[in-house]
């Protein structure tokens, strides 16, 4: 019976979730198309017509090379950042000595913004794909390994200790310990980082001017999100403006809600609400 309870308040929590977040957008969205009716948005378009403008978009094929490029260039940096960030944050969770070699560089090189990287990507490397794809990487790469090292020295000492005092090997020390308890601060990281290397990766498109675009019907669209926006913004079609950004956010969302899906499935030993 308490079991049952306690899904069932779950169930209804979730519920109530949706109705609250549903409540909330609604209103939102009322708010703005009365401000846009009555002339107060400084030109901000009416909710009614960035949703024309949106359907339009549907059916024109730049607009979904656009998504395409701009996920295959976050999928493309985010993944590099997520295997190397892991391995360098375990590598100086486990080696004081490289910790104490890496870390003052690390820390010298993590302030730096990743959009400051930009123009030497542009020169330094042979692509303009290769550029976009190094900036998305630096987006991620600081976050994940921050976490990933911050996790590793926050495990109990007292585990490893008891653990190389019954017989245990580093390596099942590592494997058992180390690996289990850093993982859910690389999930996190991994989370926070997919947010930035979008954040970063539409900036970069505007600045490098697409990339290899390949244009559709849409009036500029097909060299990636980041692009598209650009475009918009000077070609003064201010409702495709509001799309390019609410795809971006859209497309945001759903990737760091995957990997928290895949967070919670590979801690289940984390309590969850």
């Amino acid at each position: 019976m308490a079991v049952t309870a306690t899904l069932a308040a779950k169930g209804h929590g979730r519920g109530s979730d949706l109705v609250g977040a549903g409540l909330s957008i609604g209103s939102v969205l009322i708010l703005w198309e009365v401000m846009a009716a009555a002339d107060l948005t400084a030109g901000v378009p009416a909710p009614t017509a960035v949703l024309a403008a949106w359907w339009n978009l549907l059916f024109d094929g730049g607009y979904w090379q656009s998504w395409y490029l701009s996920a295959f260039r976050v999928a493309a940096g985010f993944f590099a950042a997520l295997v190397l960030g892991v391995l360098l944050g375990l590598a100086m969770v486990v080696s004081r000595t490289l910790y104490g070699i890496t870390f003052p560089i690390f820390e010298v090189l993590r302030p730096i913004p990743p959009l400051a990287w930009v123009p030497a990507a542009i020169i330094f490397w042979p692509t303009t794909e290769l550029s976009i794809a190094f900036i998305t990487f630096l987006g991620a790469f600081y976050t994940i390994v921050i976490n990933t090292l911050d996790g590793g020295r926050a495990i109990d000492q007292r585990y490893v200790q008891a653990a190389l005092s019954m017989g245990a090997s580093r390596m099942n020390v590592f494997r058992r310990i180390v690996l289990p308890g850093t993982l859910p601060s690389v999930t996190t990281g991994a989370a926070v980082g997919m947010g930035i290397t979008w954040e970063v990766v539409v900036a970069a498109e505007m600045i490098s001017g697409g990339g290899s675009s390949m244009g559709g019907s849409g009036g500029g669209t097909g060299g990636g999100l980041g692009f598209l926006i650009w475009n918009s913004y000077t070609g003064g079609s201010y409702e495709q403006i509001i799309v390019g950004m609410l795809s971006i956010g859209i497309a945001g969302y759903l990737s760091s809600g995957l990997l928290r899906r895949f967070g919670q499935w590979a801690t289940p030993w984390i309590g969850r609400r």
